[in-house]
């Protein structure tokens, strides 16, 4: 099975709007995103990165640098349990770190998987926002950027 992660590009918005469609858990309720937001977020305010499979996205994250905050990070049903969002995770976390952010920040809807996918990655949970969602913040360890030096190069498993 050929598997790429890479940099999201402008034009991968289309298939990173269908990934985050697809999903079961923190489906988009109050927010209406379109292509624009996408290529918004990984040309002028951060980066993001997309697992291909086969050619086709399956899972796709992005970071905000502006703010330290992560700004999406879903993987496609039928492709979860492959540990390709953690390696997403551990990309974007780095690539924040090495824009000097010391602390990184999300929001998420409780009792949910995602809750407990970043709780095991080391998230705390501080808090609550008014939308319910609850708020998560990693605090940069000491060895952040000896550690995660070359994580956002292109990898093919």
């Amino acid at each position: 099975m050929n598997v790429n992660i890479r940099q999201a590009l402008p034009s991968d918005a289309a298939e990173m709007h269908r990934v985050r469609l697809s999903v079961q858990e923190n489906r988009l309720t109050s927010v209406v995103l379109s292509e624009d937001n996408y290529v918004e977020a990984v040309v002028k305010r951060g980066r993001g990165w997309v697992v291909e499979l086969q050619g086709v996205i399956v899972a796709f994250a992005v970071g905000d640098s502006s703010s330290g905050s992560i700004w999406a990070l879903f993987v496609e049903p039928g492709n979860e349990g492959r540990g390709y969002g953690r390696r997403l995770h551990d990309i974007m976390v780095g690539w924040l770190w090495e824009r000097g952010h010391d602390r990184l920040w999300l929001t998420t809807e409780p009792g949910t998987r995602a809750e407990r996918f970043y709780r095991e990655a080391g998230w705390e949970r501080v808090g609550a926002v008014p939308s319910g969602e609850v708020r998560f913040e990693l605090k940069r360890p000491n060895n952040a950027l000896q550690a995660t030096r070359g994580n956002a190069r292109q990898c093919v498993w």
